[in-house]
């Protein structure tokens, strides 16, 4: 398995400044140096997501990598997210989505990323039912309204040569593996679309991530993993994340990745610097984290 540091996205207020955006991308790099790590997903660097960058600022980003020597195995723009079950492919709002995801599969190209993030709509809490829930609680028309919303993105895909990387959300219509993998074979889209699998995001839905988030998916479907601890509490409406090894993923981290390795999963895992020691220090957090990742899954 590969590793690398999570995205280049600075720990406080996004600077506006363009040199400050520079020096904390610098400051990023030089932090993964500090711990050898090679692999650098990028969400936002400087105050930009991805997508939003201009020609110049993706020359010197690349610039910055490649000189590093850090490779970048991800972009990871919130594509489709907040959309609702009420948009359709094409509206206004499904358009502006397709071009950001246009713009991230450019910045893709330069900087040689081979997959792309994407997201999916909001959720609906009951999409399926049975003995009665199918009449009176089921979300009509919700799940249904979703691949082809997906499906010109993959079209997309498939024409550029990268491929799409779907990622379970705490608050998306696919927000386990189970609901990505159905859209993945509904879409009959394996060859372009990958499930980025994120156990900590499906603890909200309490999809176990090993073995069973882990079984739906291991032939062939993870294209990307985000690794973080959490605690979550469905009926208070709480999430909180915890530093490595102290969440309810604590048992099931070194079982996931006994099991990466024993399938040859060749992907990258990312490890998802969102933990800060209660100071809003993400950076603090990060570093008492890392070294517990890099033994699990170095």
């Amino acid at each position: 398995m590969d590793l690398f540091r999570a995205s280049m996205r600075p720990p406080g207020p996004a600077e506006t400044v363009e040199r400050d955006a520079r020096n904390q991308s610098g400051h990023a790099v030089d932090v993964m140096d500090e711990f050898g790590l090679e692999y650098a997903e990028l969400q936002f660097v400087g105050a930009k997501e991805v997508g939003d960058h201009t020609k110049r600022e993706i020359a010197e980003i690349d610039g910055l990598l490649r000189d590093r020597g850090k490779s970048v195995p991800c972009l990871s723009r919130h594509v489709f997210a907040g959309l609702t079950s009420a948009n359709r492919p094409g509206d206004r709002s499904h358009r502006r989505h397709m071009d950001a995801l246009r713009r991230v599969i450019e910045m893709a190209h330069v900087v040689g990323a081979p997959l792309v993030r994407i997201m999916t709509q909001k959720k609906e809490q009951i999409l399926w039912g049975r003995n009665g829930a199918e009449t009176w609680n089921v979300a009509h028309g919700a799940w249904s309204s979703m691949p082809p919303m997906i499906a010109p993105a993959v079209e997309l895909a498939r024409a550029e040569g990268v491929t799409l990387a779907v990622e379970t959300g705490n608050g998306t219509m696919v927000n386990s593996n189970h609901t990505a993998r159905m859209l993945i074979d509904e879409l009959d889209a394996k060859d372009a679309l990958k499930v980025l699998w994120d156990p900590g995001n499906n603890c909200w839905c309490h999809e176990r991530a090993y073995p069973d988030g882990y079984e739906v998916v291991r032939d062939g479907y993870i294209g990307h993993i985000h690794i973080k601890d959490v605690k979550v509490d469905t009926p208070r409406a709480t999430l909180e994340v915890r530093r490595m090894g102290e969440g309810q993923l604590a048992d099931q981290f070194r079982p996931m990745a006994d099991a990466l390795r024993a399938d040859n999963y060749d992907g990258v895992v990312s490890f998802e610097s969102v933990y800060h020691p209660g100071n809003g220090d993400f950076e603090a957090g990060f570093r008492l984290c890392i070294d517990r990742f890099k033994e699990l899954f170095g």
